[in-house]
């Protein structure tokens, strides 16, 4: 026979019978077991890593910009302000108007249009072969991804060169050029054509494997039903993925910029790229060569401040049209 006061539930029991349950360990609101300070304690290495090695580094930058600085205050540890002298001497320099600035902008917008097309081109094709021809490409591509910018750059500069390149070997047995006359590093556009080619293929493989990650979590549902609407493959493209991944390109194009913008390694190793040809100098190695060729640190630094100031002014702008096309 079963028991009546077995079946009663808990909260008629504790009715009739006047007692309380004892209370539990439940969660605890408004107890303080998380201030509003415990998440900044948990980041607080980290941010002092960054502050250390990215912060520290910028603020001695600005303020080296800000002086007088060369080989006797190296070695003397004195420093001479002269305020806005170093910027107010880069910004009337017509090298900076006429060569470095245009080579810079120039080159970095040339090379995030080709490596972020070209990656997505890539990534396109990656989603529609099947799973191990996709692992093998893959691989493939990221040996050039992984290559060091060094080895890669000396690879260019010998396919390329006017004597025993590759490249020069085969067109001259074509009788398109003239190796007795031709050099493709002394000039501007040649030189940044080469480098262009350096760069788009040590990044694009970044672009795609990152779009390609992307373009596997679309939903299917999606594609199929544009589809059955009659739209083609370019139509699905643009209307369909571009705007789903939005945010990954804004990404890509954002670092992609930020990386172009600074090169230096392919266009210093490069032949006359290390100062001896100043038609093909750019921000970067402009920076390094008078700092450190010339001994004049304030004015390189004030170069390196220009073109991180120059960076952030780039990026803001894009982050900022980007959010008001999401907000529309």
């Amino acid at each position: 026979m079963t028991s009546t006061i077995a079946s009663v539930p808990p909260a008629d029991e504790e009715r009739r019978t006047g007692a309380r349950r004892p209370a539990g360990p439940g969660p605890r609101r408004g107890t303080g077991l998380t201030p509003r300070w415990l998440p900044w304690l948990l980041l607080a290495p980290a941010l002092a890593v960054l502050g250390g090695l990215l912060l520290y580094p910028l603020y001695r930058v600005l303020v080296l910009s800000l002086q007088d600085f060369g080989l006797r205050q190296l070695v003397t540890g004195e420093s001479q302000w002269v305020g806005l002298d170093n910027f107010a001497e880069l910004l009337t320099d017509p090298l900076l108007w006429k060569v470095a600035l245009p080579n810079t902008v120039v080159f970095a917008v040339v090379n995030v249009v080709l490596t972020v097309g070209l990656g997505t081109l890539v990534a396109l094709l990656l989603a529609r072969v099947g799973v191990w021809t996709r692992g093998v490409l893959t691989s493939a591509i990221m040996v050039a991804w992984a290559m060091p910018a060094v080895t890669g750059t000396y690879v260019w500069v010998l396919l390329f060169d006017p004597r025993s390149g590759m490249v020069m070997r085969g067109l001259s047995t074509l009788g398109l050029v003239d190796p007795d006359t031709t050099n493709w590093f002394t000039e501007r556009l040649p030189f940044y054509a080469i480098a262009t080619l350096n760069v788009v293929h040590h990044g694009f493989p970044f672009v795609a494997v990152t779009v390609l990650a992307a373009l596997m979590t679309l939903p299917q549902e999606l594609m199929e039903a544009a589809e059955l609407d009659g739209a083609g493959a370019w139509r699905r493209f643009w209307s369909v993925t571009v705007p789903l991944l939005k945010p990954v390109f804004a990404v890509v194009t954002i670092l992609s910029t930020i990386w172009d913008f600074k090169v230096f390694t392919q266009i210093y190793l490069m032949p006359g790229g290390s100062g001896t040809n100043r038609d093909v100098l750019n921000l970067g190695t402009w920076s390094y060569i008078t700092a450190i060729s010339q001994n004049r640190y304030g004015l390189g630094a004030a170069i390196a401040v220009l073109l991180t100031a120059l960076l952030l002014v780039i990026t803001a702008v894009y982050l900022r049209t980007l959010f008001r096309q999401e907000e529309l």
